[in-house]
């Protein structure tokens, strides 16, 4: 199976895909790279709550794609955030549409309803996935990020993952899902690339 769970040990892996989004754009606000012991430390953290997920192809991690709390008052808490980055290598191989697929399976299995993304303008690449996956565009940050000498915008995505019901239980930690059969078949969900 291509996708996984992240671990710590592909905190290197993960932070050589990530690298190019700080110091060739701006598609992070990031203005320094983290390491791999970072990266392990961001994965660590973000499976407290939610699942980070790997792609590998012939051993090697070619894309991650992960969900983190989009707010921190109790009633976002069934939102969440979400990322995804591929290596250059498997660029326009549809690893980060399997990515979401997984992501957004395993994600409605814990109870979240609502995903959102923020994407540096210009960013067709970016624009796509979500498009493809079924984001829909919500609005636009104006300036909000200075960066390599130019401030940028952001644009923000919207899709609704599960139903929005009248009193939905409380999302369940990644650790009480992990064993959870829906849960595994949830990663497994890949479309086929």
């Amino acid at each position: 199976m291509p996708i996984r769970l992240a671990t710590r040990h592909d905190g290197s892996a993960l932070a050589e895909i990530y690298r190019p989004a700080v110091t060739d754009n701006s598609a992070s606000f990031e203005l320094d790279p983290p390491d791999g012991a970072e990266m392990a430390r961001r994965v660590a953290k973000c499976m407290e709550r939610t699942p980070w997920l790997v792609y590998e192809r012939d051993g090697r991690v070619a894309g991650y794609a992960y969900g983190g709390m989009h707010r921190e008052r109790a009633a976002y808490q069934w939102s969440v955030e979400v990322s995804a980055y591929v290596h250059p290598d498997f660029y326009q191989q549809g690893i980060g549409r399997a990515l979401y697929t997984s992501l957004f399976a395993a994600l409605v299995v814990q109870g979240y309803r609502n995903a959102y993304a923020g994407i540096t303008l210009p960013n067709d690449a970016s624009v796509a996935l979500h498009n493809a996956v079924g984001f829909t565009s919500v609005g636009v940050y104006r300036g909000i990020g200075y960066k390599q000498g130019a401030w940028h915008d952001v644009g923000w995505f919207e899709r609704q993952i599960a139903p929005r019901v009248v009193d939905p239980p409380v999302p369940r930690p990644l650790a009480e899902c992990v064993g959870d059969p829906a849960f595994v078949s949830a990663i497994e969900t890949t479309v086929s690339v």
